[in-house]
């Protein structure tokens, strides 16, 4: 009798806990949700101060450019799927607990019985369940979604690299804009000299003063030279600046570094081997990769629809109790009840009454208590469950079959990755050797227009050549020598693209 005291006693403090952990556990929830992280985007971010080289300016870049940022995120997302389907082999366990009121006529929830009372029911359950084979589907969705996860991954990388390209080129375009602006400039500064032997040549009689309105045509031009070169140079500095995520309060103290470059005919002939750049390219670049893992984890789609076929089988406990507040028990009082009753007794053939008394204790009924009923109905329950799929409307069919078609695009992405990587390297070395091979050309034309040009000046301060034919010259070299510069920076960013091709660091 003592043990089975303590054994109630043990199953009605489950019974309490059950319900505490049911009605508690939704403010536990509340109370320990944690607050959201801070933004990692903060704008309280030190700008640096000083001249930006390169590297500078890419680092920076990484570090606060919103694509790359939002790469990361979705990273970040994939990682929480990938997780998730992986919590999804663990059983799972829920508790559930309800209360209720019922009116006039109903059934007891516990008895089942008719009764016209107001009843009060409270309804306790805890279940567990787990997945014991559902086609692999379990399996195949952790290694989809783990493929996926890495070719975020990829992407991140793929973001980074498209981003410190844009910085290069940006810069570059920059440092080419401020050397175009400085050779317009030196243009201006030879003008207003020779305007100024102009005039003395004029008042000395020498010249017409038609040939000082040419040169001061011509001041007038090329000035306007200076402002268009000034104006590229601001959109120029403005694009850069943007890659950088900078805002317009730190354009007057934006400047660059501006390396020295050799001349593109310094260097020996182009020459690469396009099919062992490509080889070692796809081997290593992210988008490359990342369209793999993307065909890898179209085929694991396909396995996950193929699962659909199997059947299914589970296994699932539940713990649950309940009570009722009509729910009674039989109880004997304290009162009792006398009876008398009266008997005849033969005695030498005369009957005789013999009365009896006898006492009977009151039986009662009485409301059984909250946590006697949650003890006395505590019931359990397992259960396998299996479900043999046989006919759903051809969803399976039709989702295997949009699955392989997923997979079968996923393929030509890859291979049109593939062909896409190819001709820009193709397209950047045709590119590199024909701007060292114009700058070459263009060089030795400023040089023969340079000598053409000193002839022409001495010429043109003699009397011997007009001022429209003299400024024909100039502006032959003038065109000549911004064909050489544009060309030598096409050659030198060529030529920083392949690099990266072949896997060397990005720099200058």
């Amino acid at each position: 009798m003592k043990r089975r005291t303590t054994s109630s006693a043990l199953r009605r403090r489950a019974l309490a806990g059950l319900a505490a952990t049911v009605l508690l556990a939704p403010a536990a929830r509340a109370q320990t949700t944690a607050a959201p992280p801070a933004s990692a985007l903060s704008n309280a971010a030190q700008v640096p101060t000083g001249p930006w080289s390169l590297q500078r300016a890419v680092d920076y870049a990484l570090a606060h450019n919103l694509n790359v940022r939002l790469s990361e995120l979705q990273a970040q997302n994939n990682a929480q799927v990938l997780r998730q389907s992986r919590a999804a082999l663990l059983p799972s366990a829920n508790l559930s607990a309800s209360q209720s009121w019922q009116y006039g006529t109903s059934v007891n929830p516990l008895t089942f019985e008719f009764q016209s009372n107001t009843v009060r029911a409270n309804n306790l359950a805890g279940v567990a369940q787990v997945t014991l084979f559902q086609g692999f589907q379990l399996r195949n969705t952790i290694k989809r979604n783990d493929l996926d996860y890495k070719a975020s991954l990829a992407d991140i990388e793929k973001a980074r690299n498209d981003l410190s390209l844009n910085v290069a080129s940006a810069f570059l375009q920059l440092v080419l804009a401020q050397e175009l602006v400085r050779a317009n400039q030196t243009r201006v500064e030879s003008d207003n000299a020779q305007i100024t032997r102009t005039k003395i040549l004029l008042k000395a009689g020498s010249i017409p003063e038609s040939t000082l309105l040419d040169s001061q045509s011509q001041l007038a031009t090329d000035e306007l030279n200076v402002v268009t070169a000034q104006n590229q140079a601001t959109l120029a500095r403005l694009s850069l600046m943007q890659l950088l995520n900078l805002d317009a309060s730190t354009a007057k103290n934006f400047e660059i570094e501006v390396p020295q470059f050799p001349d593109p005919d310094e260097e020996s002939p182009l020459a690469l081997d396009l099919d062992q750049t490509y080889q070692s390219a796809a081997g290593r670049l992210p988008e490359i990769k990342a369209a793999e893992l993307r065909v890898e984890s179209a085929r694991r789609g396909t396995d996950l629809a193929r699962g659909g076929y199997y059947p299914r089988l589970a296994l699932t406990g539940q713990v649950f109790s309940g009570y009722s507040s009509v729910r009674t028990v039989t109880s004997i009082g304290n009162d009792s009840t006398a009876r008398r009753s009266t008997f005849f007794v033969n005695n030498g053939g005369v009957q005789t009454p013999l009365t009896v008394t006898t006492y009977q204790r009151n039986i009662i009924s009485l409301p059984q208590g909250f946590w006697d009923q949650l003890n006395k109905n505590l019931g359990q329950q397992i259960q396998f469950s299996l479900n043999i799929p046989v006919f759903n409307g051809l969803q399976v069919r039709t989702g295997v079959q949009r699955s392989i078609i997923n997979e079968q695009a996923q393929s030509v992405r890859a291979e049109q990755a593939r062909l896409t990587l190819r001709q820009s390297i193709e397209q950047a070395y045709a590119d590199a050797r024909a701007a060292q091979l114009q700058y070459a050309a263009a060089k030795r034309q400023v040089m023969a227009l340079t000598l053409t040009q000193r002839n022409s000046e001495i010429r043109f301060n003699n009397g011997l050549l007009n001022g429209t034919e003299f400024n024909i010259t100039k502006n032959n070299l003038t065109f000549a020598e911004s064909n050489r510069i544009q060309a030598k920076y096409s050659y030198i960013f060529r030529r920083k693209v392949l690099d990266f091709y072949q896997g060397k660091p990005l720099s200058l």
